[in-house]
């Protein structure tokens, strides 16, 4: 284990020296996406055609409900625009920061965080996060922006996995991108701890979207309730639904 530690600090501190802050912020979090949504969100949707009778078996939501091959390429382009678009915002806010000269706003440094670090951040950034997310995706079901916006993401019934980016440009940039991207940024957390959020958040989309009961336990059931019902499980934890009585309990809402 002492030798992969220092292989790992050793790559680290010569990807430093190599390339710029930006070059960093930049390239590894494109590659956390590729790899942390991607790969677990097209493995989801493999298993109805790899496994059939294992998928049948596992999907908490019935056969008739389940989504057609065509309505799953639609959302394949779907998420891959939205994700290029992601892309290029990305692209033009890295070129309006190196043109005014401005640092990265992660700490980036020569030595690897502490596994402690990592764990403070991972904690604070997933609180700020529910908060965020709660309340933008309360906006969403609006009267005014339902139908307008949110509805996009909500026809799925019975979501899979790629349906976690499935979504009007506006929720995913609402909704989707800022509720992630805005805690690393406002506590100031190491790149790396960035790209740990990133990466975890992104698996967990994936697989409470997926519609399988083994994937992500309560939490896989709570978001399969969402869309079924659409007025309970806003948030992403659940702390966020116990507090205002959206958590599908008898009990009384706190707004």
């Amino acid at each position: 284990m002492g030798l992969l530690d220092h292989s790992l600090s050793s790559l680290w501190t010569a990807a430093v020296h190599t390339y710029s802050p930006r070059q960093l912020e930049f390239w590894g979090t494109l590659a956390v996406q590729l790899i942390f949504f991607w790969v677990p969100a097209l493995g989801f949707v493999a298993l109805d055609f790899v496994f059939p009778s294992f998928s049948a078996k596992h999907k908490i939501q019935p056969a008739p409900k389940q989504p057609t091959a065509t309505e799953i390429w639609h959302c394949f382009w779907v998420v891959l625009r939205n994700q290029l678009q992601s892309v290029a915002t990305g692209l033009l806010l890295v070129a309006v920061s190196v043109a005014r000269d401005e640092p990265s706003r992660f700490r980036i440094t020569t030595t690897l965080p502490s596994l402690f670090e990592v764990a403070v951040g991972l904690l604070g950034c997933a609180a700020l996060r529910e908060v965020m997310f709660y309340y933008a995706h309360r906006l969403l079901h609006s009267r005014r922006l339902y139908g307008r916006v949110h509805k996009v993401h909500h026809e799925f019934t019975a979501p899979v996995a790629l349906a976690a980016q499935y979504a009007h440009p506006i929720e995913q940039l609402v909704a989707n991108t800022l509720p992630v991207a805005l805690p690393p940024l406002i506590l100031g957390v190491h790149i790396v701890t960035m790209w740990a959020f990133v990466g975890v958040v992104l698996v967990e989309t994936a697989a409470v979207h997926s519609g399988y009961d083994f994937a992500g336990g309560p939490a896989v059931r709570a978001h399969d309730a969402h869309h079924e019902r659409f007025t309970v499980h806003y948030g992403a934890y659940g702390w966020m639904d116990w507090l205002h009585g959206t958590d599908g309990s008898r009990r009384k809402k706190v707004e």
